[in-house]
């Protein structure tokens, strides 16, 4: 089945990703904008879409959903007037660089029944799924403390692009690491809970022509009396995304290339899942999983409200580690 008419906001390296897996999954109606004209020309051209003049153009040619995948601080202005026009929206993570106007837009989504659902796409990667349902088992007994870390090296990121024009390098574009890569604290919230209370000690501390903090180490005090320790760089020369889950009855591992090791304190044993994912995989699985909720057959895995939590507690981080204090939420 598919959904009816989309238009994809945004043509570049996300924007084109989900182009290609949209028409993967047999949604063959496809409108593209992109500020850079050539771009949307040559990324529609390349997967059978449509490219408009103007993201008001492709509203008036009324799609079913509006796919917002620009920098960060025109997120919440694109997604607002998709709702105006009766669109449901998926907008790329963060949901916004700042949190002014995000519970408008939750409020106007409500009052049009219509769905907000944010780009939070490791929730669909098979190992980190899987450590998932392992933990709600109680695999580990209860959970005690979680430790999270994801490093890449910027200019590695997009190596056909000049890093310094994307965002992540631009505060004002809603760049920092730790808005950029707050999938970290997405995920964390949804294997302990809720957070309470987020300190923080970030900087620029690499040689990267950036304005924005380059390293973060944050500790989220989670409302269940979980600890969360989080660490995000662009700085590290080799790609490393991982997660530990240490519980009263053993320990989850999440490597994102190795798969899952659980050590069983019982049995005094590691049991090993090796796993080799294909990286594209997690995408294709949520644009699967948004276009069933644009069609009326799945709640949001992470909605307009998720968004606006993680949003919460990356913005507190920041604050945190200017401020040189604990920030409670």
């Amino acid at each position: 089945m598919t959904t009816p008419r989309l238009l994809v906001i945004g043509c570049g390296s996300i924007g084109r990703r989900h182009l290609r897996n949209l028409r993967a999954l047999g949604q063959s109606d496809i409108l593209a904008f992109d500020t850079r004209a050539e771009r949307a020309e040559s990324v529609a051209s390349e997967f059978g879409a449509t490219a408009v003049q103007s993201v008001e153009n492709g509203l008036t040619r009324k799609p079913g959903a509006v796919f917002v995948c620009t920098p960060p601080h025109l997120h919440l202005s694109l997604a607002t007037q998709a709702l105006a026009a009766g669109c449901h929206v998926f907008v790329e993570k963060p949901l916004s660089n700042l949190l002014d106007g995000v519970d408008d837009l939750l409020a106007e989504a409500e009052r049009r029944s219509r769905m907000v659902c944010v780009g939070y796409n490791l929730r669909f990667h098979p190992g980190l799924s899987r450590l998932k349902k392992m933990l709600d088992r109680g695999s580990i007994g209860a959970p005690l403390g979680i430790r999270a870390e994801f490093g890449q090296y910027l200019p590695d990121w997009r190596p056909d692009e000049d890093y310094r024009a994307g965002y992540t390098a631009q505060e004002s574009l809603g760049g920092g690491i730790i808005l950029d890569a707050s999938h970290e604290l997405d995920y964390v919230r949804w294997l302990g809970g809720e957070v309470a209370g987020v300190s923080c000690l970030a900087g620029k501390l690499s040689g990267l022509d950036m304005d924005a903090e380059d390293t973060a180490e944050i500790v989220l005090r989670m409302s269940s009396d979980i600890l969360a320790q989080v660490h995000v760089d662009c700085t590290q020369r080799h790609y490393t995304r991982w997660c530990k889950v240490a519980g009263t009855e053993g320990t989850l591992l999440w490597d994102y290339h190795g798969g899952i090791r659980h050590y069983d304190a019982k049995a005094r044993q590691w049991h090993e899942e090796p796993m080799t994912v294909d990286p594209n995989l997690m995408y294709l699985r949520e644009m699967e999983h948004v276009l069933a909720c644009f069609r009326g057959e799945a709640r949001p895995a992470v909605d307009g409200a998720a968004g606006r939590a993680v949003l919460a507690i990356a913005l507190a981080a920041k604050r945190s580690a200017r401020e040189r204090r604990e920030v409670t939420l």
